[in-house]
């Protein structure tokens, strides 16, 4: 989404402490998760963390927070920010 049609105080950072512990803001839903893999959707697209051992600890969608912990091997993220249904998903 270019930055001038995002929502007016739509904010989004991501603060990696020591590659244990991640908090993401901006976060408006979370598409999968286990220990290796958290995919959320983002006000900047879809973020793809990939690590071991990885944990949600705190997840408000309200507030859009996001914290992980574990050990964090890479952040990717992708431009596909339009939400696929379930069947999109299952079929990607």
């Amino acid at each position: 989404m270019p930055e001038d049609t995002r929502p007016a105080g739509a904010s989004h950072h991501v603060i990696m402490e020591n590659r244990r512990h991640v908090t993401v803001s901006g976060v408006t839903d979370v598409d999968s998760f286990d220990e290796q893999t958290v995919v959320a959707y983002t006000d900047m697209g879809e973020l793809t963390v990939r690590g071991s051992d990885l944990h949600i600890e705190k997840l408000n969608t309200e507030t859009g927070d996001l914290t992980l912990t574990g050990t964090v091997n890479g952040l990717m993220y992708t431009d596909d920010r339009e939400k696929t249904g379930l069947l999109g998903r299952l079929f990607r």
